[in-house]
């Protein structure tokens, strides 16, 4: 195994790519996942460093000034999320495989980046419908901030073909086995 690679779990929120990522950490001991560094603020329950690491605007802009991102984005209302090139070194001087889960954009921002040394799977729901339940579902947002997330998401859907792979998560517990097959095949070839 080269542990030099990356595997990007990419998706519109809500399509699950959070609950394939977390099964993929639990199950496979070669990975270890990207902490994302952003601004805006901790949800009940996260912690820093963990899930996120919590900058303030300022810091945030600091660090993008200093070129510490490999990737950085504004998003939802002002808020700022990025990939810290010291968060990929951390994992790759552990031997580790590094797993992201981000968004659409920064998913081909990091799939350009690290070329064929990446694995970008694109995280697809049944339907926008299915994926305005799941957000509905979480009970985290205001209808303003859902539509702006559905809107969002309706775009970032159009954006598949650009992946190697299409996860359809439709069943979780077979887009749970698929995602195995594919990190696995990846990291051992």
């Amino acid at each position: 195994m080269n542990p030099e690679k990356v595997i990007i779990f990419c998706a519109p929120s809500g399509s699950g790519k959070t609950t394939i990522v977390k099964h993929l950490l639990q199950v496979n001991n070669q990975l270890m996942f990207s902490v994302s560094a952003c601004t805006r603020s901790k949800r009940t329950g996260e912690v820093d460093g963990k899930d996120y690491y919590f900058l303030s605007k300022e810091a945030f802009e600091q660090k993008i000034k200093q070129d510490e991102f490999l990737e950085y984005e504004e998003v939802y209302g002002g808020n700022f999320y990025g990939t810290l090139k010291s968060e990929i070194n951390r994992i790759w001087d552990l031997g580790k495989v590094v797993l992201f889960d981000v968004d659409v954009v920064g998913g081909l921002k990091l799939k350009a980046y690290f070329d064929d040394k990446a694995l970008a799977i694109f995280v697809k729901p049944p339907s926008i419908q299915v994926l305005e339940e799941r957000l509905r579902f979480r009970s985290t947002e205001t209808e303003e901030t859902l539509k702006i997330r559905v809107d969002k998401a309706v775009n970032e859907l159009g954006y598949e073909s650009k992946f190697e792979e299409v996860l359809l998560n439709d069943d979780l517990k077979l887009a749970l086995a698929q995602s195995e097959l594919l990190v696995n095949h990846f990291i051992n070839n």
